[in-house]
């Protein structure tokens, strides 16, 4: 498992991939005048410092969105997840991360309605603090996993549901599925997005098996891969899978992430780019359940 302070890995490259698909997704949402709701299972503090001590000792941003954020080249798809980065750090001086929490509060509409869960008392607080003006915005310090069986379904009966587990835990695997399956059954119409790392290839194969047992359908599966397959210093890659993706989601994500992939990989995006020629691609879209 991984240890784990997100202030360690704040605009790390599994951010951004994490968030610019997250503004897609909460993008796709508002394609329809209805409200939504927006759950942040594992929210974390919401803006993070790339200053502090804890940011910097591995400096894990400037292999991340330190890469992207000032790209003339990137495409429109990623814009309104940089835009987000953008408005943090107004002076063009990289210095602040948002977090999901952020990135949905940017993006919400005024019927929109967020709720935020962190397990953590202390970063409980300086989320609460962070949003305390805002009445759409709901903090909680609670199991994430728990806060499941208690907001859902939620009244506005559409919305995203965003499970990104810190993965610090032994099984994290199985509870992430249970918990998924759980919450699944009682708001089967909502698009659910669950973050993990890539570890060991036989791990990463029981976690596949668990979720097609499950029997839910319309799962997409997106991952990306920052280190060769045989790294062990760190983590190497890691995955989204996206239950009831708007339409077109999976077309979308491939050109993201064909974009993302070549400037993330850790070595050399000229590997990278080697590499996908090859047909050994550095990021994968696939379904992992079908219709």
């Amino acid at each position: 498992m991984l240890a784990y302070r997100h202030q360690f890995h704040a605009g790390n490259f599994a951010d951004v991939f994490k968030h610019a698909l997250l503004a897609q997704l909460l993008l796709a949402l508002q394609k329809k005048t209805a409200p939504y709701f927006y759950l942040d299972t594992h929210a974390g503090i919401g803006l993070y410092d790339l200053s502090h001590p804890w940011a910097q000792k591995n400096a894990e941003h400037e292999a991340g969105i330190a890469r992207v954020w000032k790209h003339p080249d990137a495409p429109a798809e990623i814009a309104p997840y940089l835009d987000a980065v953008r408005a943090e750090n107004p002076g063009g001086t990289l210095r602040s991360y948002p977090g999901s929490p952020c990135i949905a509060r940017r993006l919400m509409r005024a019927q929109d309605r967020i709720g935020l869960i962190e397990l953590n008392r202390k970063d409980a607080q300086v989320l609460a603090d962070l949003f305390v003006r805002d009445r759409r915005v709901t903090v909680e310090c609670a199991d994430g996993y728990q806060a499941l069986k208690a907001l859902l379904p939620p009244k506005e009966r559409r919305g995203l549901i965003l499970i990104d587990s810190s993965f610090d835990r032994a099984r994290e695997f199985d509870r992430l599925t249970d918990a998924y399956a759980a919450a699944y059954r009682k708001f089967a119409t909502g698009i659910f997005a669950l973050w993990y790392p890539l570890m060991e290839p036989a791990a990463m194969r029981a976690f596949e098996r668990g979720i097609v047992a499950t029997g839910i359908r319309k799962i997409l599966q997106l991952e990306i891969r920052v280190h060769a397959d045989d790294w062990k210093a760190t983590m190497r890659g890691c995955g989204l899978l996206v239950t009831n993706p708007p339409f077109g989601f999976d077309d979308t994500a491939a050109s993201m992430l064909a974009w993302l992939a070549p400037l993330l990989y850790e070595d050399d995006p000229a590997v990278a780019r080697t590499l996908r020629s090859r047909n050994m691609q550095t990021y994968e879209v696939k379904w992992l359940t079908g219709e």
